[in-house]
């Protein structure tokens, strides 16, 4: 008699776990490639978060790292992928390093006006005048300068510069400004990488010494084409119509532009993949349709390639065009990878593609990581991308019939505003703090007209501009545009449009971003664990709450963040835009002014003719803001005394003669020296940051000024009115 033994069929807790993880692997098979993409954007993140320059040396690590991971991936590709991570990070900093070091050095700009010459290299409308980008600029008689100079010419100059010109003018110039609050959008940065030096305005005409001269072709078809539209089509809808057709935005009215920023229909007005996909799909179909219509051709020619490259040509011309923008240089690298992949018989879109895109970017123009344009294309793609797989199977079990194709039209319209939106708003959120809810409405009807008419006619109008017809095209474009921005005047005057929310923090739009890839290239189950860190990368504001009180860097601004509101203390000549991007920074669209006596806010603050008592929270820390009397007309601002107020934040915008022994005070020398000022009132007590202690010591952050060293922080603006 035999006894046979059997397996024991149940498993423990621990090997099923690893069972299921082991199917998770294989089922993402294709999608590890993608994450070296996202590490080498988090290698440029590392770089710009650091406070100093780093060593170079441990940058050089990335190519024996990746030499070791090419190696170890042909036989143990797991341990190849997680050595080449790492890698890849390592590339993306040093990448970015390099970049920084290729810079030419921030210009010293005079304080007074100056006699200016250039070449131009650019010129773009404005709603009144134009403004020029003047590249190899001469001030005086000093040699040219490194770095390009944009000057905004007088409103009434009769001069109408073109790319090429020679001009000498009269200007007032200035270097690119700081941040209007610590930790916000990094002027001097992004004009850094640019290549920008400085920008001013025009003191008289301009005189043009040369004309058509060595400049750009395409700068002088991008202003040709500004000229025809908006003589073709007047007011704010030609502006918005060269925008699309050019790139070129700054013509278009401030109403026009906050109606479709509030509508969510903005997205429309940044030449992007839905413009390039337009004209490259209307070339690839005209092309396609014309071969097919000659028999002899049809048969002979491979007509789907033949249509795919001239689509590819097309939207080369079309980005060089509108100046080679990121979302344009990244759809064109889309649109070269899956023209690669329609000749090969590959899959055409994946995540792969995107991933590769966004390399070459990074690769290129790291900066541009940093900057709206760049995460909001990407995350816009990426979760379109990983919406169609996802909905593939589901639209495969629709039935057949006449209705088929006017669902999926209707589906389709719906799921990619829908994606896109939601893909972009931790974006909306950080940099413009601002959440635009009928945006989908608004684009069910915004991108028909866009995608049916208001391009069709902007191609046509470009092939019909040599022959002269392009009249009739742009009163089409004309009419499409005026209904875009009819539905964006309708939906952003609703109730609740756009309600202004405190910004995200950079380290939770990073943990945002982080779940928007886990989302969106794994498979399976495994996606399912980027949910929670979108959702926690959302929720950040309440672990870091905006400001209780800033004061700008020009010394001219606090605002006081209460439960009621955002009260504001200004001086004459306070500026418009750093007083509307300390209000974004707190959540609010509104100020309210700081009373002259008495109290407000349910007793949040307490004030006097010399001084307001600040306390946002029972249980915070106080701070005195001192109010001086404006001096007379050519008399400095006499010293305030912060000694009565020992123990709370002292702030003044005027130099605070004695100080306190202890604690923290704020006044005018600390924002000469450090720029824009941030402080939080908690239980323990108040905490402050500077944009300088934000930022540190990195090429594009001017030198902290000392006495005796020639000042190079602007100076704070003149009060026009008090002359």
């Amino acid at each position: 008699m035999s006894v046979a033994l059997h397996p024991v069929e149940r498993q423990g807790a621990v090997a099923r776990i690893g069972d299921w993880l082991l199917a998770q692997l294989a089922a993402q098979h294709g999608r590890f490639a993608p994450w070296l993409a996202v590490a080498l954007g988090a290698g440029v993140l590392w770089y710009f978060a650091q406070a100093t320059e780093p060593r170079a040396q441990p940058l050089w690590l990335a190519v024996p790292l990746l030499g070791l991971a090419a190696r170890l991936a042909r036989r143990r590709w797991l341990l190849g992928w997680a050595v080449a991570l790492p890698a890849a990070a390592l590339l993306g900093a040093g990448l970015t390093a390099w970049h920084a070091a290729r810079q030419p050095a921030p210009l010293h700009l005079p304080f007074g006006a100056v006699l200016v010459e250039g070449l131009v290299a650019q010129v773009e409308p404005l709603p009144e005048g134009h403004r020029v980008t003047l590249r190899g600029a001469s001030l005086g008689q000093d040699p040219p300068l490194a770095r390009q100079i944009r000057v905004r010419l007088r409103k009434d100059d009769p001069t109408l510069p073109q790319p090429g010109d020679r001009l000498r003018l009269r200007a007032l110039l200035r270097e690119p400004g700081a941040p209007a609050v610590p930790g916000g959008y990094d002027f001097q940065r992004a004009a850094f990488f640019s290549g920008l030096g400085g920008s001013g305005f025009a003191l008289g005409p301009v005189e043009r010494l040369e004309g058509g001269g060595e400049g750009s072709w395409f700068a002088a078809l991008r202003a040709r084409l500004d000229r025809e539209v908006a003589a073709a089509i007047p007011g704010a809808a030609g502006a918005v119509a060269a925008a699309l057709v050019t790139g070129t935005q700054s013509a278009i009215p401030a109403p026009a532009m906050v109606a479709m920023r509030d509508s969510g229909l903005a997205h429309l007005l940044s030449v992007s993949g839905l413009h390039m996909a337009i004209v490259m799909g209307l070339v690839f179909f005209v092309v396609r349709l014309a071969l097919a219509l000659v028999p002899w051709v049809a048969l002979r020619v491979p007509g789907k390639a033949v249509a795919a490259l001239a689509a590819l040509a097309a939207g080369g011309f079309y980005m060089l065009l509108t100046g080679s923008q990121v979302p344009m240089q990244r759809c064109l690298g889309m649109a070269a990878l899956v023209t690669l992949a329609l000749l090969s018989g590959r899959r055409a879109l994946s995540p792969r593609v995107v991933a590769i895109a966004a390399a070459g970017v990074l690769a290129l123009a790291p900066a541009e990581l940093l900057g709206p344009s760049f995460q909001m294309s990407f995350a816009a793609v990426l979760a379109l991308i990983a919406g169609h797989e996802a909905a593939r199977p589901w639209l495969a079990r629709l039935g057949g019939g006449w209705w088929r194709p006017a669902l999926l039209f209707v589906l389709g319209l719906v799921l990619t505003s829908a994606l896109a939106g939601a893909a972009t708003a931790p974006y909306g959120l950080h940099h413009f703090g601002r959440l635009q809810l009928f945006g989908i409405l608004a684009n069910a009807v915004a991108v028909p007209l866009t995608s049916l008419l208001v391009m069709p006619a902007a191609l046509l109008a470009m092939l019909a501009l040599p022959l002269g017809l392009a009249e009739w095209p742009l009163w089409a474009m004309g009419w499409g545009v005026e209904g875009i921005l009819a539905v964006a005047r309708v939906v952003a005057a609703w109730p609740g449009a756009a309600p202004a929310l405190p910004p995200l923090p950079g380290w939770g739009l990073a943990l945002a971003s982080l779940g928007l890839c886990w989302l969106c290239l794994w498979r399976g189950a495994l996606r399912a664990w980027g949910l929670p860190m979108i959702l926690a990368g959302l929720a950040t504001p309440l672990a870091a709450p905006p400001p209780d009180l800033l004061v700008s860097g020009d010394a001219r601004i606090v605002a006081l963040r209460t439960a009621e509101g955002v009260y504001l203390h200004r001086l004459p000549g306070a500026r418009a835009f750093l007083q509307e991007n300390m209000l974004r920074a707190m959540g609010a669209t509104q100020a309210l002014a700081l009373p002259e006596t008495g109290t407000a806010a349910g007793g949040a603050l307490a004030c006097t003719p010399a001084a307001c008592r600040f306390r946002p929270r029972p249980d915070a820390a106080e701070a005195v803001l001192l109010r001086g009397p404006p001096p007379a007309r050519g008399q400095r601002s006499a010293p305030l005394d912060a000694t009565p107020f020992c123990g709370a934040l002292v702030v003044a915008l005027e130099p605070l003669r004695p100080r306190c022994a202890t604690g923290e005070s704020i006044d005018r020398f600390a924002m000469w020296r450090d720029g824009a000022q941030a402080a939080w009132l908690g239980k323990a007590g108040a905490r402050r940051l500077s944009d300088r202690a934000w930022r540190g010591d990195r090429p594009w952050v001017p030198p902290e000024p000392l006495p005796g060293r020639a000042e190079t922080l602007p100076l704070a603006p003149v009060d026009e009115a008090a002359r």
